[in-house]
Formats: C-alpha cells, structure tokens, sequence
C-alpha cells in the first residue's frame, strides 16, 4: 500500500487515544459499559476535533465481541471489519453528497431490516447540516421511532442549521477546541513513534497553527516533515503556514513603537518577499497584540496565548508597550483586515496601516504619560487659581483706569457682555488682544489650528466637540481671541477653564511653539466687540482693521449665494 497521511495513519481507534475531549469519552464509556446509550446522537464542534472518529469507536464498541465494554478491543474480527469498512452494517453516510430526500427515505426503509453480522446497525450521517428540509422530514420519524437495533450519530460543524425537532431526539455532545497542551502531548508520542526529529518550539508552532484542530496539526506535521526532512525546525514550520516568527512580530511592534516607519515597512517588504499571505499576517500580529494586552492586564493569563510564548523579549516588550497603543493597534489591524477582504491590493492597505499605526502612537504617547500629569496638575492646582484670580483683578481694573471721558463709551462693553447670554467674559482683556493683533499672527494661528485640534481630539474628545464650531478671529504676540457659533460651547470651555483653556494653550505652544491665551468669545459678542473696537479707533486705514475685518474666501461667497448662510458649515 503507499504512504499514508498521518491524520489517517494515527486516527483514534480507542477512546483513550482522543485528545482533549474527556467530557464526552467518560460520560460515552460509562454507557457503554452500563448498556444504557441512547439510538441516537449528535455531534456538533469544530473541524478536526473527533467527531467522526468518536462515531466509528462507538460502532467498534457496542459490536465488539467482548461487549460491553469500555473500549474496543480491536482484535476481534468485528473490530477489524468496522475499521477497514467491510461490515455492511455500519453504513457511514457524507450528507454534503447525499442531502436528498431519496437517499434519507432509503435509510427509512432499510432501519426496519436486521443487521446481517454486527448486533447493532450504525448510521453514520457526516455533515448532517446540509441535509434539505425534505430530506429532515424523512428522517425525523425514524429518529422518533427506531427500531432497537439500529443507532443513528449525526456529526456537524453547524448545529445552529439543525432543526430543532431532529436535536430533541438526540443526545448532544458538543466538542470543544482541542487545549494547545493536549495537542502538542499527543504530538510528541506520534513524532517517537514516526522516529521524527522535531524540536519543541516546532511541535508548539503546530499546535498554534492548528488552531485546536487535531486533523489540521497533523496535517500540517506532515507537511513539514516533507518539507524539511526528518529534523523538523520553527523555521520549517514557518515556512509551511506562512506565519512570521514572533522575533519578526516583536521587531515590527518596537519599530512601530519608536515611530520607526522605514524598519516597520522593510520588514513588511521582507515578509512578502518570503511568500507570507498579508491576511494571514495581519491575523498573527492581531492576535500577538492580543497576547500582549492578556499578559499585561495579568501575567497569569500566558497559558492563553496564541501566538506568542512568553520569554524574556515578550516580557521587556509588554512591559515597555501602553494599554492604549495596544487597543488602538487591535482597532485598526482589524478594520485593515475587513478592508483586505474585498481588494485585489492587499499588500497597500499593511503599508497604509503602518503609517498610521506609527502616528497613533505619536499621539497615543502624550496620552499614556497624562496620567502623570494630573498629578503634577493637581499638586499646582493651588498656584492656577492664585493666576486666575490675579488676571479677574488685572479685568475689573482695566475699565476702572480708563478717563472719565471714555466713561460713555464703555457702554457698549456691557452691551457686549449681555450679548453673551450672561457668559463672564474677559471684556477689558479682550480690547487689548485687539490692540495687539495683526493680520500675520492670525493668519499664522489659522494655519497651525487644523494641527492643534487633531491634537485636542487625541487628548480630550469632549473639548473636540466644543471646539468644533469655533475659530480664532483676533491674534497677537502673546494671546488670541477664539469666537463660538454658539453660546453653549462657549459655556462649557469657561466652566471648564482650569483644564480646557490650559490644555488648549500647552498644545498650542506644542505646535506652533510660542505659548499664547486664549479669550473663548460667541460670534455674537464679537462681531460687536469688533464693531465698538472699530468705532474707537476711527479710522479706516490702521493696520489692525485688517484683523478685525478678515477677508472673505471667494469660495466661501459663491457658497453662501449658492446654499445660503443658514445651510452652510465652515470648518478649517
């Protein structure tokens, strides 16, 4: 006879030869022992797990010639007739081939006759999932109503598409994924007996690529061995699943880690130079990241990993890697593996990822060492309030140092103020931010806001939202004037000016470098505020009316005709 695929070779033939799947095996030997099993079953698990293999035991077991018993002898001719398939009486069925209604009611007919050899006729319906809903009606009254020899053992990945009067009448047994220890155990006995040179860390890679599955780490052993020879190394295994090396997935996160993204995309270039399928690529560095997160919310939870083991790099690594650049890094390797699915461009979209994961960590950086900060913060609380209450003093003497005779003019300040919906706005600080403002140091700010706002967003998602709707108006060397569409987010950055107002200024001097203060204004309250600043300084030709007089974007304009104000958002 030629060679013969592992799986095949090394197919359980005793219930003491499953791996992994004790819960179903116990309770299955008690019966069988007892003689109280039922006429039929259900099995229902992933690929690989023993499904089938359970089913033809059990036939082995009930017809063996020293039942009952707990575990086929394998020795009597029964035994050996049913493993080579030449009793008539054990009739295993592929539903995804036979799932008419036909082929279900010849069974129908012939359970009423007796077996010809064996005690028990066996019906083994493999895939039973794909069976037609006619082909379910025929075989639901025999389920109901066998006759005392016959057994039925339906076998599923998808039990979910199984009507529920066909579960009823059977007794369920559901196979779990197969533990990475049982498998590399069972492994290990196959590898001595085949006289395979295979190193651990290999036979460990197996049971990862196998994904619980008995059937496919065989498979793949198989493969390797053909690959490599009889000295099976990680590499060869490598090679055959096309995962990358977990030094490969450790070097990719560091260099992402240091914002590295020329390393970052050589090792991808190189990774794809070797054969490695991006998707699958993708799924290994999700799940390293996942092992990450598992081992730092608790080292205990290693026995949980999936594709990593936990040595001393994986250790350094976790510990140097933040809570947060890991959850952002599983966001969006997952949403680039969605998008992998439906191009023709795999290899784009890693690249893109990379990019991208570099800079989310430019800005994940700042908000892992916050944390830090607040206690810095919270110790100079003391020290911004004395600031604060310093610069009320510096605006309630500002009107009182003016001369009497521009005592009428100071009206419409109040004027101002009440526009703003009784908002406390800084009147006499923000007239002097006019005074000092010239067209180059707002049009500077302007250019730098779309920066510092990502920035904001990064950092604080509800001053985002209060921002949005906002844009600076007024700017000198050391502060800027900031107007609001509308009142209630005004509102909200001054109630929250001890940690809005100062975060907004650090990232500013961040960004642009100079440190300036920010006056939160509604749009209302400074087109008047402009309008009075305007007629104090009556003239048409000084240098600042450029600042307060902003020149109109052409584009904006034809909008505005087009759509009108009302109907129309302005973002920078």
């Amino acid at each position: 006879m030629g060679y013969q695929a592992l799986y095949r070779v090394w197919r359980p033939q005793q219930f003491k030869d499953m791996a992994g799947q004790e819960h179903i095996t116990q309770t299955l030997q008690n019966a069988l022992v007892k003689e109280k099993f039922s006429h039929a079953y259900l099995f229902s698990g992933p690929r690989g797990t023993g499904k089938t293999s359970v089913a033809k035991i059990i036939a082995k077991a009930i017809n063996c010639e020293e039942a009952p018993t707990r575990e086929p002898c394998n020795v009597c001719a029964m035994c050996k007739g049913i493993t080579d398939g030449s009793i008539s009486d054990v009739i295993e069925i592929d539903a995804a081939s036979n799932n008419g209604v036909d082929e279900i009611r010849e069974i129908r007919d012939n359970v009423k006759y007796a077996p010809t050899a064996a005690r028990y006729k066996v019906y083994i319906i493999d895939e039973v999932h794909m069976l037609s809903q006619g082909a379910f009606n025929a075989l639901l009254k025999t389920l109901e109503e066998p006759p005392k020899h016959v057994i039925f053992i339906l076998a599923t990945t998808e039990p979910h598409k199984i009507p529920l009067t066909i579960v009823s009448r059977c007794q369920r047994f559901d196979f779990k994924r197969i533990a990475n220890d049982s498998i590399i155990n069972r492994l290990k006995f196959i590898v001595d007996q085949e006289g395979l040179a295979v190193e651990d860390d290999a036979l460990a890679l197996v049971a990862r690529a196998s994904e619980g599955g008995m059937r496919d780490a065989l498979s793949i052993l198989d493969q390797a061995s053909a690959y490599g020879g009889e000295s099976i190394g990680v590499d060869d295994v490598l090679d055959v699943t096309g995962m990358a090396s977990e030094e490969t997935m450790a070097r990719l996160i560091n260099a992402l880690l240091s914002k590295n993204v020329t390393e970052a995309i050589q090792l991808i270039n190189t990774l794809f130079t070797q054969g490695k399928d991006p998707s699958k690529f993708v799924e290994d560095l999700i799940f390293y990241c996942r092992d990450l997160l598992l081992y730092k919310a608790s080292p205990n939870l290693e026995d949980l990993t999936e594709r990593a083991q936990s040595g001393a790099a994986f250790t350094e690594l976790a510990d140097n890697v933040p809570v947060d650049v890991l959850y952002d890094f599983i966001h969006q390797l997952s949403q680039t593996q969605q998008e992998m699915k439906w191009t023709s461009h795999p290899r784009v979209f890693l690249e893109v990822v990379m990019v991208k994961l570099c800079r989310v960590h430019t800005n994940e950086k700042r908000i892992a060492t916050a944390p830090e900060a607040d206690g810095l913060k919270q110790n100079s609380e003391l020290i911004r309030r004395i600031e604060q209450l310093e610069e009320k003093l510096k605006t309630i003497g500002t009107p009182q140092a003016e001369t009497p005779s521009h005592s009428n003019e100071r009206r419409p300040a109040k004027r101002v103020a009440s526009s703003g919906k009784g908002l406390a706005l800084q009147m006499g600080a923000m007239k002097k931010v006019l005074s000092e403002a010239t067209k180059s140091d707002l049009q500077a700010l302007r250019a730098s806001w779309a920066d510092v706002m990502e920035k904001v967003r990064q950092t604080h998602v509800a001053a985002h939202a209060w921002l949005l709707e906002s844009k600076p108006v007024a700017s000198s060397s050391g502060a800027f004037l900031q107007a609001f569409k509308y009142d209630f987010h005004c509102q909200m950055v001054l109630e929250n000016k001890n940690n809005v107002l100062q975060m907004v200024e650090d990232i500013l001097s961040e960004v642009v470098g100079v440190r300036k203060k920010m006056y939160p204004i509604p749009i209302k309250a400074w087109e008047d505020l402009r309008e009075e600043f305007i007629k104090e300084k009556d003239t048409s030709d000084d240098p600042d009316e450029e600042i307060q007089q902003p020149e109109e974007d052409p584009l904006i304009t034809e909008a505005e005709k087009l759509v009108g104000p009302d109907l129309l958002e302005i973002k920078e």
